[in-house]
């Protein structure tokens, strides 16, 4: 259902987009979702499982950066997984203040089971664009969530700023 605001034709069009943007988006979070809802995980669970899974051990800070999550929301899925036995905190003896995040073999076992499933659920969703159609939805989504405050760090500092808290959390 389009926008029913009587605004400018530069208005409508955008709300029409951003409308359907984040239709399509409920949509297919929801049916991803389902997917992992059988597996026993959450949306925000796999993310945190996948991340330590393919980056190693991180910091709570980079882990919630990482997922574009708040600290805070990062702290409740990582209390989850601990109470699960998929993760462990480890704190630094030099800086007490630095949490890092440990995948423990169980944890291990069970994305590698389940990542598999997962991709090919997305691979199915996506499937309904053609090729050349994924690749413009990436590059338009990329520009899109670049362009909101105009605050987006250059790659090279927000890699030297990831770097930092990983090394920081291994030091």
């Amino acid at each position: 259902m389009p926008t029913h605001f009587k605004g400018s034709k530069s208005e409508v069009r955008a709300l029409n987009a951003f409308i359907n943007l984040q239709r399509a988006t409920d949509s297919v979070s929801g049916r991803i979702s389902a997917q992992l809802d059988e597996q026993g995980v959450t949306l925000g669970q796999f993310g945190v499982l996948e991340a330590l899974l393919h980056l190693g051990p991180l910091c709570q800070y980079t882990l919630a950066e990482k997922l574009l999550r708040s600290g805070g929301n990062v702290t409740v899925v990582v209390d989850n997984l601990e109470k699960r036995g998929w993760v462990r905190r480890e704190r630094q003896q030099d800086d007490r203040r630095m949490v890092v995040i440990h995948l423990t073999p169980a944890g291990k076992s069970l994305i590698e089971r389940i990542f598999p499933a997962h991709a090919r659920a997305i691979t199915k969703e996506m499937n309904s664009l053609a090729p050349q159609e994924q690749d413009s939805l990436r590059r338009i989504c990329r520009k899109l969530g670049r362009g909101g405050a105009g605050e987006v760090r250059p790659a090279k500092q927000r890699k030297k700023k990831e770097q930092k808290h990983v090394t920081d959390s291994i030091e």
